[in-house]
């Protein structure tokens, strides 16, 4: 049996993507579920899928850049589940262009959604973890963390931040019993890019599956270890010789 069974996990941006896997996985491995994003009729078809899979779902449409939103979704949480024992803050947008061209609603869109989302959730779980002295924060950050990609200002400042702030959020946890981690996905086929005709034979693509199963193994270790930090991508996709 997994050592997730019966937690209660938190994904953010679960509508799809990397989100839905990771809620999948976590679903199986017996996990009751609090999954967010902002489209709320893909999310209801999810959270609907994955009941009908067996899992138990609290799905609240929410935009996580604003604090009313985040705040009311973890009070919806506490009154369904009474706990958070896992956050996956997955939740995110992509936006970019040439930085001299750049809009400030381009930019506060990505930011708003990978960085901001992510601080407002961290807080909100770990108000809740703290006084139980235990829970894990998983951060999907990106390969464009460490070596950007040209036209994606936003996204890397968001991603090096989300770097920046899994690291403050394992210090301050440390004495609680809490611990965050990043997870950093190279090109995963997610439903935008099966869409629009990208293939793996186009450009080096990994599955949602690999991705959700990587993020498993990072949450379902000891309650005492820290699995800080992990590089996931193709192994044929330029990221050594690309930055």
């Amino acid at each position: 049996m997994s050592s997730l069974s019966g937690q209660v996990a938190v994904v953010t941006g679960a509508n799809q993507g990397i989100g839905k896997g990771i809620a999948r996985v976590l679903a199986k491995a017996g996990c009751r579920l609090a999954i967010c994003a902002r489209n709320e009729a893909k999310l209801i078809a999810t959270a609907d899928e994955l009941r009908s899979e067996g899992a138990e779902v609290l799905a609240v449409p929410t935009d996580v850049s604003k604090e009313a939103d985040v705040v009311a979704f973890f009070a919806a949480i506490d009154k369904q589940y009474g706990q958070v024992d896992v956050l996956v803050n997955n939740a995110g947008a992509f936006d970019g262009g040439p930085l001299d061209e750049l809009s400030m609603a381009a930019w506060e869109n990505v930011i708003g959604a990978c960085l901001t989302g992510t601080f407002l959730c961290s807080r909100e779980a770990f108000k809740r973890m703290k006084p139980r002295r235990s829970g894990r924060i998983l951060n999907i950050g990106s390969i464009s963390a460490q070596r950007p990609r040209a036209g994606g200002v936003p996204y890397a400042a968001a991603k090096f931040g989300t770097w920046g702030l899994t690291q403050a959020t394992a210090l301050d946890g440390r004495e609680f019993g809490i611990n965050c981690c990043c997870l950093h996905p190279g090109n995963v086929l997610v439903e935008r890019r099966s869409e629009s005709g990208l293939t793996s034979d186009t450009e080096p693509m990994m599955s949602i599956e690999t991705i959700a199963n990587a993020a498993l193994a990072m949450l379902n270790v000891p309650p005492d270890v820290n699995f800080l930090e992990a590089i996931i991508m193709p192994r044929d996709q330029e990221y050594l010789a690309r930055g």
